[in-house]
Order: structure tokens, then sequence, then C-alpha cells
């Protein structure tokens, strides 16, 4: 199995719209429009509601989606930041995409062109990673294999459950 896609939320659909078409590359290939249009009376029991979902390909038939909303049942203060604004750092929720070194390179200069710098690129021994904040404070990965990571799910079981300091468990 592998992922048909990832869904998001985009308080703006254009600004999402461009960073993710024209700087990531990465096709617009699908949209949704549903609208409701609520009960007119004025007195706010039923306001005019709608969504519009947002499918973008980064390879091999998968996508990154976004869901653009109004009165659609979220909170009129919501976040679509997935690490920040619940109290972590921007890295630790994200999304990685495959990239080869020659996709990388071609990102970096689109970015480059609109003015925007990796917010980080890491070499992780296994692979080489350009991180880039989208306009919702999504952190998205352009990951190169490098050689790529080789399976021990004994060894990574080990880690997984090795103790760390002052657990007691």
């Amino acid at each position: 199995m592998a992922f048909h896609h990832v869904a998001f939320a985009t308080k703006d659909l254009e600004a999402t719209h461009r960073f993710y078409e024209d700087l990531m590359g990465f096709p617009l290939v699908h949209s949704e429009f549903e609208e409701y249009p609520g009960d007119g009376d004025g007195d706010g029991d039923r306001p005019r509601a709608w969504m519009k979902h947002v499918f973008y390909d980064t390879g091999d038939g998968e996508c990154m989606a976004f869901f653009a909303l109004q009165n659609m049942g979220e909170r009129p203060d919501f976040s679509t930041d997935v690490s920040t604004s619940v109290g972590l750092p921007v890295w630790v929720n994200h999304v990685a995409v495959r990239a080869d070194n020659r996709t990388r390179r071609e990102v970096r200069d689109r970015m480059a062109a609109a003015g925007v710098t990796p917010a980080m690129e890491l070499d992780h021994d296994w692979c080489q990673s350009s991180y880039y904040l989208d306009p919702n404070g999504i952190l998205v990965e352009l990951c190169e294999d490098t050689p790529g990571i080789e399976a021990d799910p004994r060894r990574a079981r080990a880690l997984m459950r090795a103790p760390v300091l002052g657990d007691d468990a």
C-alpha cells in the first residue's frame, strides 16, 4: 500500500497554489467545489458555506491535497500549521516527498527566484533533504535518497524501545 493523498487546510488557496504548482512543481490534477446556500433569512442559523478541495500530484499518482473552507464547522481562529500551533518545533510534523538531485536543484532555483530560501538543508547520511515552509506553516521536505534507508527491523525496534535518561519504566 502507498499513500493516495494527505490533506491539510489552507486559508489562502491562491498562495498555496502558487507554492505547490509554480514553485514545487506539483501539478494541480483535481479540484472539487461544494457550496451550501444557507437558510437565507440572515439570522445566522445556517450561513452560506462552501468547501474547495484541491489535489497536487507529488509523483507516482500520490497527492497533497488542501481544503479551503468557510462555515463548514471550523473555528474562526483555526491554524493551518501542523506543528507550531500545538507547541512543537516546526520540523516535527512535516511532509517528505521523494526527489532526485535534479528536482531538488530545480525547486531550489525556482524558490530562489521567488525570494524563498530553504528553512533547512540537511545531510541525514541516508538522504539529503531540502525543507521549505509553505504558506500554511507546513514544512515540506524534498528527500533525495543517498543511498536510502536500509531496512533493519531488529535494530529499529531496539532503538524504538531503548530507555531514555530519567525513564524509570
